[in-house]
């Protein structure tokens, strides 16, 4: 399955996860929410910054996913804490997923740049930080560049 993933672009993710500093993926609610038990190893992962770009610019597969029961705010900080050094967290993001009842840890491998494309949104009316498109096909637009090709005759 696929999955496109917005990464919070102010802290760096792409950056961290290109470079292998980061290798675990984070998110967090009070309930089960997407993609709570929706990822698997072997999953592919489409990322995107969160800054209105709007371009997939890498994929990674999915090892290892843990989808916690349901934790206590002293669990869940403590749950992140022990993984920061794989999620490699700003203060800002720390404080943002640490204390969340619900957590999902997604270790993560192969990190590799793509060629960037846009994809559709239309069929996700409410915008979250983690689409499963089940094929990533589904949602990429194709670019007008890339399917109009020119031919420009040479000079004599």
């Amino acid at each position: 399955m696929d999955h496109v993933v917005y990464l919070d672009a102010s802290a760096k993710e792409l950056d961290l996860l290109l470079s292998g500093e980061k290798t675990m993926i984070i998110r967090g609610a009070t309930g089960r929410k997407l993609p709570y038990g929706r990822v698997n190893p072997g999953d592919t992962l489409y990322f995107i910054n969160n800054n209105a770009e709007g371009l997939v610019k890498a994929s990674a597969k999915v090892r290892i996913v843990f989808n916690s029961d349901k934790l206590t705010e002293e669990a869940s900080a403590l749950l992140v804490e022990r993984h920061q050094e794989k999620l490699q967290l700003t203060k800002k993001q720390y404080d943002r997923w640490a204390g969340k009842r619900y957590l999902v840890l997604i270790e993560v491998g192969g990190v590799e740049i793509i060629e960037p494309f846009q994809i559709d949104k239309s069929d996700y009316g409410n915008m979250d930080d983690w689409l499963f498109v089940e094929q990533i096909e589904k949602v990429r637009l194709v670019s007008q560049n890339a399917t109009t090709t020119k031919t420009i005759p040479k000079k004599a």
